[in-house]
């Protein structure tokens, strides 16, 4: 059986769930609350509050019935090249669909957001976790309002700059031009600044979950090879959660759009799962909870259902 070095702790407690590392690994589910999400799976475009906060309701029973561990619910595109959304604008779309899923169901439910107002209101609103796309370094008080409120953070690898960012119209946005010394070497470096303001903070270690970025200010080779050496990353001795899913490295791997990546998604999260991932990111959970199953069955040689 295939091992990887375990977290320096067991488990972290996402609202009302235990999150036992190293015995499988954890879907999440993603919720984009956007008019241009990359993936084409916006449910801004809905209509009136009452129609979107409907449509993630029916997303989120899906999800559910296809397993999912985690609702991370979004209001920015984190596509590259995309505008940034004020943090009213951003409340206004996420917050009546984080109280409509907190009133329906007890899977816990992250809040995809780099700006400490927004995080603060989407918690007290129900959500019981932050997933940090700049890792606490956006914002100086978003690792006070995570500290405060107690509760998990996925701490994410971040070198987007939007003067890198290049278009293609069938393909999408991606990276190039970023320059790194020792690609994981960096990676990991940059990320224990983020640990460090984490714990300074008051986060406890428990709390933090790690994410290399993959298509975060990264060209689509250096995606590859982040995905190829993600055991390395387990030297800092927190989870590591990674979100492949439909970006542009498989796009201009393939050479297709993000309505056809399914498959080259579903081979990166295998070998993600492969690799020692603790939780994957991804739009297709049914599909994609399948894999982790299986891959979990191979690597872990546990079967899905014991």
């Amino acid at each position: 059986m295939k091992t990887f070095p375990p977290p320096d702790f067991t488990e972290t407690t996402i609202g009302s769930q235990t999150f036992r590392w190293g015995h499988k690994t954890y879907v999440m589910g993603i919720l984009n609350v956007t008019p241009d999400s990359f993936s084409g799976d916006g449910l801004w475009d809905a209509g009136p509050l009452p129609e979107v906060a409907h449509r993630a309701i029916s997303q989120a029973e899906a999800f559910l019935s296809a397993g999912v561990d985690i609702l991370d619910v979004g209001g920015e595109s984190t596509r590259p090249g995309a505008a940034p959304v004020p943090a009213e604008a951003e409340c206004a779309r996420i917050l009546p669909v984080i109280e409509a899923l907190a009133g329906h169901f007890s899977v816990p439910i992250s809040v995809d957001t780099s700006k400490a107002e927004v995080a603060d209101r989407a918690l007290r609103a129900g959500a019981q976790m932050v997933n940090d796309v700049w890792g606490l370094r956006m914002d100086p008080d978003m690792a006070g309002v995570v500290a405060a409120h107690r509760v998990p953070v996925v701490l994410m690898h971040n070198r987007s700059r939007s003067e890198n960012a290049a278009q293609s119209e069938k393909l999408g946005g991606r990276y190039v031009g970023i320059q790194y010394g020792d690609l994981v070497a960096d990676v990991i470096a940059e990320l224990r600044t983020s640990i460090q303001l984490a714990v300074e903070a008051g986060i406890k270690k428990e709390n933090i979950i790690i994410d290399p970025g993959i298509g975060f200010g990264k060209a689509v080779a250096q995606n590859l090879e982040l995905l190829d050496r993600l055991p390395e990353l387990q030297v800092l001795g927190f989870p590591i959660l990674v979100g492949p899913s439909r970006k542009s490295f498989i796009g201009y791997t393939l050479h297709v759009p993000p309505e056809e990546r399914t498959w080259g998604t579903a081979a990166a999260v295998a070998l993600c799962v492969a690799r020692g991932a603790d939780i994957i990111r991804v739009h297709d959970v049914l599909e994609m909870g399948q894999v982790c199953r299986m891959a979990d069955a191979i690597v872990r040689r546990k079967r899905p259902d014991a």
